[in-house]
């Protein structure tokens, strides 16, 4: 994963710049929704206008919308975690044969490590 290796070192370098990317992100996702809750009228009258063509391009706005705060997220973020840690992956409770009990277990103990990376 070289992209995630170069995003991490980057972001470790330059941390000014990676707290820039996590204020943007966090402005971008108070500025969608204010902007949500100012125009939702006039945009559901545009949608109104032509249902199927305009209603997928307001999806995919807002699609678009979520990726960009995702991202910029990621590039504020990628400062922390250790060298040791993989770039991308799940938590291991959506692989193997389990019982029905034991994903939500995996996931509480996933939650738990989170938690004690992020303090």
């Amino acid at each position: 994963m070289a992209v995630c290796n170069d995003l991490k070192e980057f972001s470790r370098t330059h941390e000014g710049i990676a707290d820039f990317f996590s204020l943007l992100a966090v402005l971008l996702l108070f500025a969608s929704v204010w902007g949500t809750l100012q125009y939702y009228q006039p945009v559901l009258a545009w949608v109104g206008g032509n249902v199927l063509v305009r209603t997928p391009m307001l999806m995919a706005a807002l699609a678009l919308n979520a990726f960009a705060i995702l991202g910029l997220l990621a590039v504020g973020s990628a400062r922390y975690g250790g060298d040791d840690e993989r770039c991308f992956g799940t938590f291991r409770g959506r692989r193997g044969n389990h019982s029905a009990r034991s994903p939500f277990s995996v996931w509480v103990r996933h939650m738990e490590n989170v938690g004690k990376k992020h303090r």
